[in-house]
């Protein structure tokens, strides 16, 4: 991958973006699972998935942000 400056930066091969995307990938999950999920028992509390499922969407785009803002730049050789 290119920057703006012509300079090579890593991309996708950044482990941010692979931690990001698999936290906000969890945390969708988790999110549709509260969501549609609706054999849970009568008087139970269903919030922790929803409150667990924001988290990890909130902070899987917070590291896929980073990768973005910030990128590591490749040295030639």
């Amino acid at each position: 991958m290119t920057d703006i400056d012509g300079k090579k930066t890593a991309g996708a091969f950044d482990i941010r973006n692979v931690i990001g995307a698999l936290l906000a990938l969890y945390g969708v999950i988790l999110l549709a699972t509260a969501a549609f999920h609706s054999d849970a028992p009568k008087g139970t509390n269903n919030s922790d998935n929803w409150w667990g499922g924001i988290a990890l969407l909130v902070v899987g785009l917070a590291f896929l942000a980073w990768a973005r803002m910030r990128p590591i730049v490749v040295e030639e050789r």
